[in-house]
């Protein structure tokens, strides 16, 4: 913990970090200042994404750059926020940063200078960036950074998240090392708690200055770098009333905010007259308890009916190339095991996941836009009052709509709920939300019992069935929310706080690094799996025990012999009936009785297995499994699975039962390992995901069974 004075920059500059307020700018300046050189990992010790990367400044420096999780205080209410003063109070010499890039709007300048106030009085090197400057001048208010500088006496520079400007004499200051600590103390800390600043002094093993001290002494049971020994001593010298932790928070941010507000006078102006603003305006409409809703509403259907209209040509495009890539392949390549492999394993796994890369890259893109231009904030104060009925807050709206995308992170981002209980059935009921994996599966089994037509010229069927399954999603979690809020038994509840931000044009700088690292996450990772399990797969269905494939194709070739059927038919039967005695058949053939009811074959089966890895993989599966022995001119994935005949009854396999019950099936079963080791990992324990893997599998299991019998 020794915080070492510092008023001149450092001699060499290696970790710079970005701190601020959320909705300040600061993942705008990283873009700017990393570009393409960034990656996102966690955090030392937690699971917290941790945004990371290098910036070139020029004449051979290159710098490390950190963006913080936004907070508000060093008072956090959720673990992301600890992040911030965990960081900066840091001992460790590799994480503990050089400099502060500290990112406030100005048009919120007031509330974002506590953050900045606390900073500065870590005695750590600082430089002020004012953003969204052109934003405060559209509304009458300027700001005289010459003042401001000499105010907070550290390098104060405009900055503009969306143009860059000011990005390089941020860049000239850190080459030059001309950023410093404050002069001065922002605030008289002894005058706070001097008695209990003096007993973390003396028991710390290290030195360290008051205003450490005192934040030793509010957060010393999770702040690391602390011995056992020391917190338990001063878990016995802090008692009440020697130290007050609440009283000294709010003495503190009084003294703060009585400065603030002295410099805020000095610095800021504002128009006289009072005009409503363009957000003011906006927000009648969409912040209204019924237009709100029902402009939030439309807003998911023309997201959903985006996915569908505008991805089609490009699915297309992409599903006929692999087709002709393998048929190019199988021509020109000579008739060896590697050439199987690479064709009917490798290629066949990999297309069927690249095929919904621009699904996936609309979904995260609309997503990045609404949250970049400020409303993702309006649908999370929307939400408040009708979650809080169903057991959750405003909060858990995050983690819901994040669930969306993917279950793993909106699991992670349940960390800003304070609330044990509503954290709880957030982490709950999340996977139950719809998420992008699940779109290839959706894509495909829509595809056979909805026609590619448009409603009044500009509707996609597809596209509103799609809606319709997300809508379903988000229904089935509010109502089991509701039933555990009954069941999870605790009394208090939380207070339900965000800021909203004004409405911008969106960066597209940043919609674009945000979309492009998603979209190679879900490639790259989703790719790993399933070219593993393509492989695996390839083997299983290639290879059999025993003799059992040269029997089973002896076998349907002594009956076919008098039957006029052509090469390529007699082929298709023959590789059929070597797959059902292969590996993978005779492990689809295992399960079969306990699927059957639902309508599903043993190879709908095998895919339900691999697809537990991911449910993204189902589609790859089924890629490999009707890839395995197939002629040399392979259909398109879609067109093939169409075709598909039951060889006992000669009907399509995905019939409309069928199809619907997979549906369903895929609609509620959790179907993802990864989301059940990260609600281990956050609820430390087997408990709750097991009952989450139990409790969605029977859902799945009864919801499929009934659509089934009752159609069928």
């Amino acid at each position: 913990m020794n915080m070492t004075p510092s008023h001149i920059a450092p001699k060499k500059i290696s970790n710079v970090v970005l701190a601020g307020n959320p909705n300040a700018g600061k993942t705008s300046l990283f873009n700017h200042f990393t570009g393409l050189q960034q990656k996102v990992g966690n955090y030392p010790g937690v699971t917290i994404d941790r945004k990371v990367g290098k910036c070139d400044l020029g004449d051979g420096i290159k710098i490390s750059v950190t963006d913080l999780p936004g907070t508000y205080s060093f008072y956090p209410n959720s673990i992301d926020e600890r992040i911030a003063l965990q960081t900066l109070l840091n001992s460790s010499e590799n994480d503990k940063p050089d400099v502060v890039i500290y990112v406030a709007d100005v048009t919120q300048l007031e509330r974002h200078l506590l953050l900045f106030s606390q900073i500065a009085d870590l005695n750590v090197p600082l430089i002020f960036a004012v953003n969204m400057l052109d934003i405060a001048e559209s509304e009458g208010i300027t700001c005289n950074l010459e003042w401001l500088e000499k105010e907070l006496s550290v390098p104060v520079v405009g900055v503009n998240g969306r143009t860059g400007e000011g990005i390089n004499t941020i860049k000239e200051i850190l080459k030059a090392r001309t950023f410093k600590s404050a002069d001065k103390p922002f605030m008289e800390v002894p005058q706070i708690a001097q008695e209990a600043i003096s007993v973390v002094k003396k028991t710390m093993a290290e030195e360290i200055e008051d205003y450490p001290a005192l934040l030793v002494a509010h957060h010393y049971s999770w702040l690391p770098g602390i011995s056992e020994e020391e917190k338990i001593k001063l878990a016995q010298a802090l008692q009440k009333p020697l130290f007050n932790s609440i009283r000294a928070q709010v003495e503190e941010t009084m003294q703060r905010y009585n400065r603030i507000v002295a410099v805020i006078e000095k610095v800021l102006k504002k128009k006289k007259e009072e005009k409503l603003t363009f957000t003011d305006k906006l927000d009648k409409i969409l912040t209204h308890p019924i237009l709100g809703i029902g402009v939030f509403l439309m807003i998911l259907f023309l997201l959903f009916q985006a996915i569908f209209a505008w991805a089609s040509y490009p699915m297309d495009l992409i599903d006929a190339g692999f087709a002709k890539l393998v048929s190019v392949l199988k021509n020109n390549l000579p008739n060896h095991l590697l050439t199987n492999l690479l064709t009917e394993g490798i290629i066949a796994g990999l297309g069927g996941i690249i095929i919904f890369v621009p699904q996936i890259t609309i979904l995260f893109c609309l997503v990045a836009v609404l949250e970049d231009v400020g409303y993702m904030s309006r649908a999370v104060f929307l939400s408040d009052n009708v979650m809080r009925r169903f057991g959750l807050n405003g909060r858990s709206i995050v983690s819901l709509i994040s669930g969306v995308a993917c279950a793993i992170p909106a699991i992670m981002a349940t960390r800003t709920i304070s609330n044990w209980k509503e954290r709880m059935i957030t982490i709950f009921v999340t996977p139950l939300m719809s998420c992008s994996a699940r779109i290839p599966v959706f894509t495909v089994l829509i595809a056979f019992i909805v026609p590619e037509e448009t409603v009044a010229g500009i509707f996609n069927l597809q596209g509103i069935a799609m809606t319709g399954l997300y809508l379903l999603g988000g229904f089935s979690a509010l109502i089991s929310a509701w039933v555990m809020k009954h069941i999870l038994k605790q009394k208090e509840s939380s207070i339900f706080m965000m800021e909203l931000p004004t409405y911008k044009m969106p960066h597209w700088k940043n919609i674009f690094y945000t979309v492009l690292s998603k979209v190679k996450v879900f490639v790259f990772e989703a790719g790993k799996v399933i070219i593993i399990i393509s492989v695996v797969l390839w083997f299983l269905a290639s290879y059999g025990p025993g003799n059992g494939m040269e029997e089973a194709q002896e076998i349907t070739n002594t009956e076919l012999l008098n039957k006029n059927l052509g090469e390529e038919e007699r082929q298709n039967i023959v590789a059929a009936q070597q797959l059902e005695a292969s590996y993978a058949g005779k492990l689809g053939k295992a399960i079969e009785p306990v699927i059957q009811p639902l309508g599903f074959d043993w190879k709908i089966g095998i895919a339900l297995i691999t697809s537990f890895a991911a449910r993204e993989v189902f589609v790859g599966t089924m890629a490999t499994i009707y890839s395995v022995g197939e002629s040399d001119e392979p259909e398109p994935l879609i067109q093939k699975l169409k075709g598909m005949k039951n060889p006992i009854t000669g009907d399509a396999v995905y019939n409309v039962a069928t199809s619907l019950s997979l549906l369903f099936f895929y609609l509620f079963a959790m179907q993802c390992m990864s989301t059940i080791a990260v609600v281990y990992r956050e609820t430390k324990g087997w408990k709750w995901p097991l009952i989450q893997l139990i409790y969605m599998t029977g859902l799945a299991y009864v919801v499929s069974l009934i659509t089934y019998q009752l159609l069928s």
